[in-house]
């Protein structure tokens, strides 16, 4: 049986590696079979097949059926979707709560001390960084609203509204209950419109075009994006955030000119 590549990597979601979704696949197509002649079906080695198995075993993917030979059982892919699912669940609940154990201990006091300290001893113009791929941008910028104490401007673009809308929206929603004040400046048009009407719940929204991406925060830090986002794929994308009174205060005031203008 040649199993198409495309189904082997789909299978990845699952956890498994090539040889485990072969084996499985070629299990199910069979319903019961030895380790040989899952091997000769799915290409897998026979000198691996039994440790594939058992690891497949343990996943819950298969049932070993006790008797000489020794055969196994494909377990319903439905069932198994049910099982990945709750594994991933509960590995999720595990992690979140050693993370969140962490939370006034003892060891967050001391690391929290080192940065105190350690920020302490540069000059706030050198507090710059670079973020590379959409996703750690759209995480950064997250964390920049969310200690946001007043303000949050916004320039995007009319497709990185869309994306905002979607990525920033809760951060936005929770600073805008506690009272920070939000102006977001895009190029509106029919593929945006939703999105800015449901932004204009928790900001105010204007139609107009910086040619340029950023979000400043307070009128202290700034994370601006080095290229225009119309052909660049989301891996490249690139920020740089920068803690300076003088340069954010420059660019802030910018905005503020164009916004009352418009």
């Amino acid at each position: 049986m040649v199993v198409q590549e495309k189904l082997i990597d789909e299978l990845k979601r699952f956890d498994l590696n090539s040889y485990q979704a072969k084996l499985w696949v070629a299990l199910l197509s069979r319903g019961v079979a030895t380790a040989g002649e899952l091997s000769d079906i799915s290409n897998v080695p026979r000198s691996r097949a039994y440790d594939v198995l058992e690891s497949l075993e343990k996943k819950g993917f298969i049932v070993m059926k006790i008797g000489k030979p020794i055969k196994y059982i494909a377990v319903p892919p439905s069932e198994v979707v049910k099982r990945v699912a709750k594994k991933i669940h509960e590995d999720a609940k595990q992690e979140t709560e050693k993370i969140e154990s962490l939370k006034g201990s003892p060891v967050m006091e001391e690391l929290e001390s080192l940065h105190v300290h350690g920020i302490e001893k540069i000059d706030a113009n050198e507090l710059t960084a670079s973020i590379k791929g959409r996703n750690n941008l759209y995480n950064h910028l997250v964390d920049l609203i969310d200690e946001a104490k007043e303000n949050v401007i916004i320039s995007t673009t009319s497709n990185g509204l869309i994306r905002k809308g979607d990525a920033l929206r809760r951060s936005l929603e929770k600073a805008s209950k506690r009272g920070v004040k939000i102006k977001i400046a895009a190029p509106l048009n029919n593929d945006n419109k939703e999105v800015a009407e449901q932004m204009k719940d928790i900001a105010d929204v204007k139609d107009f075009d910086l040619q340029s991406r950023f979000v400043i925060c307070d009128g202290k830090k700034i994370t601006f994006m080095l290229a225009d986002d119309k052909e660049l794929n989301a891996s490249y994308d690139t920020g740089i955030h920068v803690n300076s009174d003088f340069f954010v205060g420059s660019m802030k005031s910018m905005f503020d000119d164009k916004w009352s203008k418009n």
